[in-house]
């Protein structure tokens, strides 16, 4: 049995740790309420553009534009969003599965330092690596999305795809995978946006009538694409952040209810040779008074 010294040794060490993780545990839900609220204030912006792709689907020849076009599939290009810091329990790994699966010859883009580290040890073709703030500022984001257009557009690569940690709910983050060039139709986007914002597509009638177009359809199309883009990096980055707290803060507290167990085993344990002790001593006192008499 260890002495009481080293138990007590223990117990204190046990206490530092549940202390420092139920701190953690309680930043990680504060940032987690901050993403998702940041995430839900997108929801009017993604509508009206749902609403705008909508009225232009049938205005448009959707081959004149570089995004709709489809093309023989040689290099994918994909954008990896992980995290910059690890205690965030199997949430970076399930994704490095989802990249673990791609077979085929692609090139990478990756947000977040965990991502880029995994991409140069698993010796993949890294284009770049951006840094994940706590904070996925939109300025940060569109220098990601448009750097991955500028190679789309060049021939770098002939797809644009994302992988990111889906948000669900506290305990549920998915690893996902989308294709986001080339656009299957206009439509199609529409619709996506639609779904993301928790809306309903307005009719063709009511779109035409409430959508004036200047110069043109084409003009508007061949500049609201571009920032559909964007939204949609964005809209997913925000998403792995809310991942990544709600990661961490359900990993944090499983750690802090751990130590919070082991810290009762200790004093559990530290109480029995503390008992043993007093016991030996009465019986090492009771024989020396014996041996006396």
């Amino acid at each position: 049995m260890a002495s009481t010294r080293d138990i007590r040794r223990r117990i204190k060490s046990v206490k530092n740790t549940r202390q420092i993780t139920k701190a953690m545990e309680l930043v990680a839900a504060s940032k987690m309420k901050k993403a998702q609220q940041t995430a839900l204030a997108g929801r009017s912006y993604a509508t009206l553009m749902a609403e705008m792709l909508a009225a232009l689907a049938d205005r448009v020849e959707e081959s004149q534009h570089p995004f709709l076009v489809r093309r023989e599939v040689r290099v994918r290009g994909i954008i990896l969003i992980t995290s910059d810091k690890g205690l965030c329990g199997p949430l970076n790994s399930n994704l490095f599965k989802l990249v673990t699966d791609i077979k085929t010859p692609a090139k990478y883009a990756v947000i977040g330092r965990k991502g880029a580290q995994f991409i140069a040890r698993s010796r993949r073709d890294l284009l770049a690596d951006f840094p994940a703030h706590d904070r996925a500022a939109f300025a940060d984001i569109r220098v990601v999305a448009e750097f991955m257009v500028k190679k789309y557009l060049e021939g770098v690569v002939d797809t644009v795809e994302i992988i990111w940690p889906r948000f669900r709910n506290t305990l549920v983050q998915v690893p996902s995978l989308m294709t986001l060039l080339p656009l299957a139709d206009i439509q199609a986007a529409s619709s996506g946006l639609h779904q993301a914002s928790g809306t309903v597509p307005v009719t063709k009638a009511i779109a035409e009538s409430q959508m004036l177009f200047e110069p043109d359809a084409a003009h508007v199309l061949e500049a609201l694409l571009p920032l559909y883009l964007n939204r949609e990096v964005y809209h997913q980055a925000l998403e792995a952040k809310a991942s990544e707290h709600s990661a961490r803060m359900v990993a944090m507290k499983t750690a802090k209810d751990n130590a919070t167990k082991l810290l009762g085993d200790l004093t559990l344990e530290y109480n029995k040779a503390r008992q043993a002790g007093i016991t030996q001593e009465i019986l090492e006192i009771a024989a020396a008074q014996f041996s006396a008499a």
